[in-house]
């Protein structure tokens, strides 16, 4: 398997940036069914875009799961970038990360690796502040991902507070969460003032999507019990169904925001649930 830590300089975010990339290689299950072509000149795979949570940057999936082993064994590429606690979001005065995701980075990638950019080939999940921004950009961009992933969590969406849970698993209603230092562009995207008219209103656009019989990606979510975003995952997950998305949410007893949770997840979902062929897409096949 190789793995890159590709650096370069972004023109929407206007500096260097970092993006960990996982692109599979010859392995021992070439070797044991005899595939001697393992390298073929224009040659594509599948492609997860894997997007990390509050916090974290490029690194994480491959510091703190096995997301190296998985897409291995499965034949994806997984692209991680940076998004430096900017929820996936252009600033107005700032880097634009949003517009990074969704117009610059796929460009360089498929530029520059052996990625197919066909919509059956491209999936996009992630974690916690991740899967609000995976949300965000397969509303906004049905026409580009097959799938989507949604680990603990779901996209920002107004009058949807952060429950807390006790230990028992029990969401208290009354405790406000705590405020953490990145939440800032989080609570601005909770704001339907700020977010009306604009690719922020991912709620409003995902119905719009249904509404105008667009071809929509499929959906999949996995939250702990005890997890905070519980509730936000569980909601978005019943309004999405009832609008025509084809869903499957799945909850884990006793577990909360961590990463035993996403790394079972990654795992069941690159072996199940995710149409992966597992295989490297030849020229002849394209």
């Amino acid at each position: 398997m190789g793995v890159i830590r590709f650096n370069f300089l972004s023109k929407e975010l206007g500096m260097q940036t970092n993006v960990s990339i996982c692109i599979p290689t010859f392995s021992f299950a070439d070797m044991y069914n005899n595939r001697t072509e393992v390298y073929v000149p224009g040659m594509k795979f599948q492609v997860l875009y894997l997007l990390h949570g509050g916090s974290g940057d490029d690194s994480d999936f491959i510091h703190f799961s096995n997301i190296v082993r998985y897409a291995d064994e499965n034949k994806v590429a997984v692209v991680m970038p940076c998004d430096y606690n900017a929820c996936y979001t252009d600033a107005p005065d700032g880097p634009k990360y949003y517009s990074y995701l969704v117009e610059e980075l796929p460009r360089v990638c498929a530029s520059m690796f052996p990625i197919s950019d066909k919509r059956e080939d491209t999936f996009i999940g992630g974690l916690s502040m991740g899967s609000h921004g995976a949300m965000k950009i397969a509303m906004n961009y049905p026409e580009r991902f097959a799938a989507a992933l949604f680990m603990s969590g779901a996209s920002f969406r107004p009058g949807v507070p952060t429950f807390v849970p006790t230990k028992d698993g029990i969401f208290d209603l009354e405790t406000p969460p705590q405020q953490l230092p990145f939440n800032s562009v989080g609570d601005k995207l909770q704001d339907p003032e700020y977010i009306k008219g604009t690719v922020n209103d991912v709620f409003a656009i995902a119905r719009e999507n249904a509404q105008c019989g667009k071809n929509l990606p499929k959906l999949f979510f996995r939250v702990g019990d005890c997890d905070h975003a519980y509730y936000r995952a569980q909601l978005a997950e019943k309004d999405l169904k009832s609008w025509g998305y084809e869903t499957k949410f799945e909850v884990v007893k006793g577990m909360g925001h961590e990463w035993d949770l996403w790394d079972s997840t990654l795992r069941l979902a690159l072996r199940e649930w995710l149409p992966l062929k597992r295989s490297a897409i030849y020229p002849d096949e394209q």
